[in-house]
């Protein structure tokens, strides 16, 4: 496969005509101010050694190296090969809660923020481990399927936020059967479920959910986000500034609190453990240890070999060229003469 890096470059060759016509110009102008003042054979006599030729196979150096510079700056690259490269990894989801309450501040800057950063973080640290993203209130989806393509991953995770699912509520449950419709279970890789969420489960039946997980090898991690003491949730206005806390028909402050309980029970179906967010460690860090422990399967994925750079061989063309056309001198050279066919024949004037 052939691609320029740069093509922007590639217009550049548009000038060559004006390149050319401005040679003809010059040489045309020449030859006119030459016959002004004197005949062909006068000039002849008076010249001397002087080659009228040299000036065309200058002017021609001179437009191929042009030629060649500016592909050169194109960046020709060359990359027709097509490789299998061998990874090997686990299949993990993480279900990460968008509901309201996350924008509570018992965790600073946010719990979705918090969330979110453990999550960009686990991305980094992944080497053959496909991820992919569920995101959670009422109901959930999938933000992004399985996948080894970790930048598209983090640029995907930094667009969540509390309106990424439009019905209020938290359903674990929800979010655990979204993963299982994921999870492609013909293949053979482990599979791991982490959620991330307040915990405040108030639709679905997540406990059943997780048994059902768990009966087909699902393993399951929980992040608990918050306190059980509470936290109110924040309002903010249009402009991003906070007005007020969200608050009840009676006019009450509701204080969103972390449910560990149902969080707990969770990861014990799961087969796997239940972690407290806090504002200095990152919870994830030790889940992906566990993650690393279980049985990895072996799989290939066909990548195009990185291109190759041909650039400089078409800039070192363009100076060799160059280099040519500042030594090569304006006079006759005797010697190519004797190997001229034409000379002596009438109409021939010179050689070069």
């Amino acid at each position: 496969m052939f691609r320029f890096g740069q093509p922007e470059y590639l217009y550049l060759l548009l000038a060559l005509p004006a390149l050319l016509g401005m040679f003809i110009y010059l040489r045309t102008r020449q030859t006119s101010a030459r016959n002004i003042f004197s005949s062909y054979e006068l000039f002849q006599r008076l010249s001397g050694d002087h080659s009228s030729r040299k000036g065309i196979v200058k002017a021609t150096l001179l437009t191929l190296a042009f030629t060649l510079l500016v592909v050169g700056l194109s960046n020709p690259q060359v990359g027709t090969r097509m490789e299998e490269v061998k990874q090997e990894g686990v299949d993990l989801f993480i279900a990460l809660d968008v509901s309201k309450s996350m924008l509570a501040e018992d965790i600073k800057p946010n719990r979705l923020e918090k969330a979110k950063y453990e999550v960009g973080n686990l991305i980094q640290r992944l080497a053959g481990d496909k991820v992919g993203l569920i995101v959670f209130s009422g109901e959930a989806f999938t933000q992004f399927p399985l996948t080894i393509d970790y930048s598209a991953a983090s640029l995907l995770i930094d667009v969540v936020d509390v309106e990424s699912v439009p019905n209020p509520g938290t359903a674990i449950g929800s979010a655990i059967a979204q993963a299982m419709k994921s999870f492609n279970f013909d293949d053979q890789a482990a599979k791991v479920l982490i959620i991330m969420t307040d915990g405040e489960n108030n639709a679905g039946d997540a406990i059943e959910k997780a048994k059902e997980a768990a009966e087909k090898g699902v393993r399951i991690f929980t992040v608990g986000l918050g306190s059980p003491q509470g936290a109110p949730i924040p309002v903010y206005n249009a402009s991003g500034q906070q007005v007020d806390f969200k608050k009840d028909r009676s006019g009450n402050v509701v204080l969103t609190k972390l449910d560990e309980s149902s969080l707990e029970e969770i990861a014990s179906i799961g087969k796997g453990k239940y972690y407290r967010a806090s504002n200095t460690q990152d919870e994830l860090d030790a889940i992906y240890r566990q993650i690393n422990t279980l049985e990895k399967r072996e799989f290939g994925v066909k990548k195009f070999t990185e291109f190759d750079d041909k650039f400089q061989y078409f800039l070192a063309c363009a100076l060799l060229l160059l280099l040519i056309e500042v030594i090569l001198s304006d006079k006759k050279t005797r010697w190519l003469a004797q190997y001229n066919p034409f000379r002596g024949l009438r109409g021939v004037r010179e050689t070069p």
